[in-house]
Parts: C-alpha cells; sequence; structure tokens
C-alpha cells in the first residue's frame, strides 16, 4: 500500500578501487562539491573537478547556457564532500537531469581507500 515510503532499490555501486581506475581512465567523471577554501585545506581527489554544490544543477544541465562541457549524458558521474550530506544533494539533483550518479560520501573515503590526492 504504502510502496512510495520504501526505498528505491539500491544499485549495485563500483568498489573505491575500482572507481579509481574508472576515473584515472576518464570512464567517469568525479565531481567535489566542497568549496574553495574546503579544497584549498585538504586537498581534492586526483582528477576531480569541482563545482560547489550550489552550482551544480546549472552547471550540469546540458540545456542551461552554464552547462560544463565535461558533463556527458554517456558518462557516469561520482561525487563526493567532506562527509556525503552535501554529495547526496548533488547526486540528486545530476539523477533528475538524467545522469548515472553515485555518492561517494566524503572526501576522507577516497583517501582511506588509498587514492591519491592533490594539493590545490
Amino acid at each position: 500500500m504504502f510502496n512510495f515510503l520504501r526505498p528505491a532499490a539500491a544499485k549495485p555501486q563500483l568498489s573505491l578501487p575500482d572507481l579509481m581506475a574508472k576515473v584515472a581512465a576518464g570512464k567517469v567523471l568525479l565531481v567535489d562539491v566542497r568549496e574553495r577554501a574546503e579544497l584549498q585545506a585538504s586537498g581534492t581527489a586526483k582528477g576531480a573537478i569541482h563545482i560547489p554544490v550550489a552550482l551544480i544543477a546549472m552547471k550540469a544541465d546540458p540545456k542551461g547556457p552554464d552547462h560544463d562541457k565535461r558533463f556527458k549524458a554517456d558518462k557516469p558521474v561520482a561525487v563526493f564532500c567532506a562527509s556525503g550530506g552535501r554529495s547526496g544533494m548533488a547526486v540528486q539533483a545530476l539523477q533528475k537531469l538524467g545522469y548515472d550518479a553515485m555518492n561517494l560520501g566524503g572526501f576522507s573515503n577516497w583517501m582511506q581507500a588509498g587514492g591519491p590526492v592533490i594539493r590545490v
């Protein structure tokens, strides 16, 4: 009766090592949605682009004038922030635009899995 209350079936996620390989190969777009000051304080994942969460829908919308050409309809998107909350909001916005998007959670998840980090 209340099927709308049930969470959608979870889609299998890539392991972080598999995701890192796909990012390195250019098969997945990795997006850091934290603020610039956070990137400056801790660095970011190698291969990630930076788009603050407040701008993600505008930059990812292929019909919008501010569309970032790195977002492609056939390219999966992986998103992270500091702890997973903002990246969750970004994933929802990206999915509404038709992207295959996944939430990696926090930047610490990337680092703990041995993901390469660059300083900005």
